[in-house]
């Protein structure tokens, strides 16, 4: 398993706690909001390792876009919790490699 798909399964749960109601909106309030910007810091690191490896980045920027957005009540909710579907979806599929014939590259 690349480092990619576990930082995807890690960021994953990582949104689906946030997403839960309470407890998400008490983690982003008591932090200052800097969760938010971890949050950030982590899917840009995976969506960098995502590119390299090359993987699906849907996840990865939907999470970046939902770090960016989760600071409004209730459509942060929502964006964290599709963020962590298609994160540990995404983080679930096999790598599908490229291997070019020695001769086309």
């Amino acid at each position: 398993m690349s480092y990619s798909r576990i930082l995807k399964w890690i960021s994953g749960i990582f949104e689906l706690v946030l997403a839960v109601p309470i407890v998400g909106g008490a983690i982003v309030l008591g932090t200052g909001y800097s969760a938010l910007g971890f949050m950030l810091i982590l899917h840009a690191v995976t969506l960098i390792l995502s590119l390299r490896n090359q993987e699906a980045i849907y996840g990865s920027v939907w999470g970046v876009l939902t770090s960016l957005l989760a600071w409004i009540p209730f459509v942060g909710w929502a964006l964290h919790l599709v963020a962590a579907i298609l994160l540990m979806i995404s983080g679930s599929k096999k790598t599908k490699r490229y291997h070019y014939p020695p001769n086309q590259l």
